[in-house]
């Protein structure tokens, strides 16, 4: 987003999560250091910086040694909330398997972190740019647990619906977060994905992204835009073809999976104090 909707869009966030009853904390990388909650002036330097570069978990050594500032992946992301023991992290939509990765390996990291990181991930899905099919097979090789919260169908991103059926429902907050506490009590468990669909007054059909997503690999393939840089060339070529309606999508999604993951979150933190309660007594 351009500056200053990024702004706006983060603190709107921030307030999504507070209204859940949870703390949020916004995680950037500046001069070096990791901020884990960030306040207005940090977020308005975040937001009005040119070409900050994009941190995945492979990078936070380099861009911590070198003083830079960093934007955070879902990967990068992940190491810190666990550091910082933060139990639940918020995306609009993860990575994963790239159209094509049978030939380039275009796979995210943020798959594999899933599987280093004890942290719940909640998220629309994938972003719709990706083989979802893959992205869903790939999570299962990794062992990964994928749950949708209320919804039976694997969303992606400002769609409602991937065209793929979830692994696994579950209704209930206190249901996922007793599912949390047993995953990570199992050896070589880590992360947990929970997905949760945007607001349907907020979606757009899948159908009318699927068109122009295939005509913009064609065109990112035709101008060798490659890498990281893929993503957002579809992302800005969907934004013109839906006359912006996208990136208001994307701004709403961003929002209702922040008021999940806090409510989430916190029926999680009534768990564990329900929990002990009961141990104690």
């Amino acid at each position: 987003m351009d500056y200053p909707d990024n702004v706006t869009t983060a603190l709107k966030v921030e307030a999504a999560v507070r209204e859940s009853g949870a703390i949020p904390a916004t995680i950037g990388i500046d001069n070096g250091v990791v901020l884990v909650g960030m306040n207005r002036e940090q977020i308005e330097r975040f937001a009005s910086t040119p070409n900050i570069p994009k941190v995945s978990s492979r990078d936070l050594p380099f861009i911590l040694a070198s003083g830079k500032m960093g934007a955070m992946t879902v990967a990068s992301s992940l190491v810190i909330a666990e550091l910082a023991s933060i139990p639940f992290f918020s995306s609009a939509g993860i990575g994963g398997v790239h159209r094509g990765a049978e030939t380039s390996m275009d796979i995210s990291s943020d798959l594999i972190q899933f599987t280093r990181s004890k942290v719940a991930v909640v998220c629309a899905g994938a972003k719709n740019i990706l083989d979802i099919g893959l992205t869903l097979e790939y999570l299962e090789t990794q062992c990964v647990p994928v749950v949708s919260y209320q919804s039976n169908d694997f969303p992606a991103f400002y769609c409602q619906t991937s065209g793929y059926k979830s692994p696994m429902r579950m209704d209930h907050a206190d249901e996922i977060a007793r599912a949390i506490e047993i995953n990570w009590s199992i050896p070589g468990a880590a992360g947990m994905l929970i997905t949760t669909p945007t607001r349907e007054e907020d979606a757009i059909d899948s159908k009318d992204i699927q068109l122009v997503v295939k005509q913009a690999v064609e065109q990112a393939e035709t101008e060798g835009v490659t890498g990281n840089a893929v993503t957002k060339f579809i992302m800005k070529a969907i934004e013109k073809a839906t006359a912006g309606r996208s990136a208001e999508a994307n701004k709403a999604v961003l929002i209702n999976t922040a008021r999940v993951a806090g409510e989430l979150a916190v029926a999680h933190s009534h768990y564990l104090r329900d929990k002990g309660q009961h141990v104690g007594g």
